[in-house]
């Protein structure tokens, strides 16, 4: 039996399954059910250990970034699976959570890991108050198990289960998510990551090899449900449905080959960008990139609906930015009609107004930062439920970051499967910037300029935010 921490087991084990096949994904009667794999599940939102088979063809398996991989069991050279797809509870980051919807307690659904040429079948049981279904995106397999509602199979109604069953014909990186009511679905979290490990375990090897989901969400501070008509307008964005300081550090020895694959189900592109290294992109959904066909980067693109792999060295020791470069998708809970003050002195105006709007909070005079440093000297509480704008602390102080943020951190000795957060890195004698002394003159603000003869100009201003 395979190792499974921090999960709920059912009886996973329990029966062996019915050998049923077909080229369409069909209704399961309820004597099967008693006789298919027992619902696994988790509710811890942190990292777990990869799961190493026991059965079937060995793989060097993934670490789901603040996630896990779902358990199967073989059935006469069959690998099976059994997903749930039901409401579920997501802490976002410690302070907030979120009712979503999502796959065995969880969203995004756990990782699903098999071999190229493994033969899959996969059970889906509907706990939603609405029918769904499953589309395999990016996998070749019958037309009939694509899972697009009413083109390629009947909808899963609630309290249903469905199988699905193909061979995992193709290596790679893949998603699952919901082809009914797709929009309100997806929007909710549903979700999850898919890989098909190559035949040749030997095949680009790598030493780690992690992946997540990019996914948005629009909930108002005090509420719990997610906005399901937003187009653009987020102001949570996470990784596998979480926000930093909530997003877990990828921790990796010095030296070691590393693999992120990264699944983006947001409704805008992300520039992902790492610190300290460059790597290069060795897999789309389409496939493995030939190596004549890489180049060096620190930064790539993930369009939406893509999946890329990226791979690099881990060589310089030290704790590494790993980010979305769009500015504001590393904030948390944004308030887009927060009038920009900069400059402007407010002297008691907050307060005067915050007797008035108690959870008011404005920009500083001097920029963001003010207004964090201001709200933990006077240990002013947020709304319930939300997260501030800019959070996260380190040996240095605030890391003012928020959203789709987290950590690489490189260590010397750390144990071939150790992925526990190893803490603040100790940097060598000589190496943080710091402060020096100087003789410059002391930092002053130019006085604005007379514009009593008054300068016409012309103002468009920007309606909605279209280009997210």
């Amino acid at each position: 039996m395979m190792n499974l921490p921090n999960l709920n087991r059912r009886g996973f084990f329990k029966l062996a399954g019915l050998g049923l096949a077909g080229v369409a994904a069909t209704s399961v009667s309820k004597v099967a059910m008693a006789a298919i794999p027992e619902i696994v599940s988790a509710e811890v939102a942190n990292t777990q250990a990869p799961l190493h088979p026991n059965t079937g063809r060995p793989y060097n398996p993934v670490v789901t970034l603040n996630g896990w991989s779902l358990p199967w069991r073989m059935n006469k050279g069959v690998k099976e699976f059994h997903l749930v797809a039901e409401p579920v509870v997501r802490e976002i980051a410690q302070g907030m959570k979120a009712h979503l919807w999502g796959y065995n307690g969880q969203s995004p659904g756990p990782t699903i890991e098999v071999v190229e040429g493994d033969k899959v079948r996969i059970y889906v049981t509907n706990r939603l108050p609405e029918k769904t279904s499953i589309h395999w995106h990016g996998q070749r397999l019958p037309s009939g198990m694509d899972g697009v509602s009413g083109l390629s199979q009947p909808p899963i109604e609630p309290g249903k289960t469905f199988m699905y069953e193909f061979e995992a014909k193709r290596p790679g990186t893949f998603m699952y998510h919901p082809h009914a009511d797709e929009m309100l679905q997806m929007a909710m979290g549903m979700m999850g990551s898919w890989v098909t490990h190559p035949k040749n375990p030997k095949f680009m090897p790598v030493d780690r090899d992690f992946i997540f989901l990019l996914n948005a969400y629009d909930i108002d501070p005090g509420s719990y449900t997610p906005k399901v008509n937003t187009m653009l307008d987020f102001n949570l964005w996470t990784w596998n449905s979480r926000a930093f300081p909530g997003i877990d550090p990828i921790v990796v020895r010095k030296n070691d080959r590393v693999r992120i694959r990264v699944g983006n189900l947001t409704m805008t592109n992300h520039p992902i960008h790492l610190h300290g290294h460059e790597f290069e992109v060795t897999g789309t959904d389409g496939g493995w990139v030939p190596a004549s066909a890489r180049w060096p980067e620190v930064t790539t693109d993930v369009a939406v609906g893509q999946m890329r792999a990226v791979e690099f060295i881990a060589n310089e020791p030290g704790d590494w930015a790993f980010h979305c470069h769009k500015s504001h998708h590393t904030m948390n809970a944004m308030g887009h009609d927060v009038p920009t003050l900069l400059g402007v002195k407010q002297n008691d105006l907050m307060k005067k107004i915050g007797n008035l709007v108690p959870d008011y909070m404005p920009m500083g005079e001097t920029g963001m930062s003010e207004m964090t440093d201001m709200a933990e000297m006077m240990d002013m509480p947020l709304p319930d439920n939300t997260l501030p704008m800019m959070a996260g602390k380190d040996q240095f102080g605030a890391v003012e970051m928020g959203g789709m943020f987290t950590t690489v951190k490189v260590r010397d000795g750390l144990a071939r499967n150790d992925y526990k957060d190893p803490g603040f890195y100790k940097h060598p004698k000589g190496t943080v910037a710091q402060e020096v002394s100087n003789d410059l003159p002391p930092v002053s603000r130019t006085a604005p300029s007379d514009t009593t003869g008054g300068v016409e100009v012309t103002v468009r201003k920007p309606n909605g935010h279209t280009g997210h």
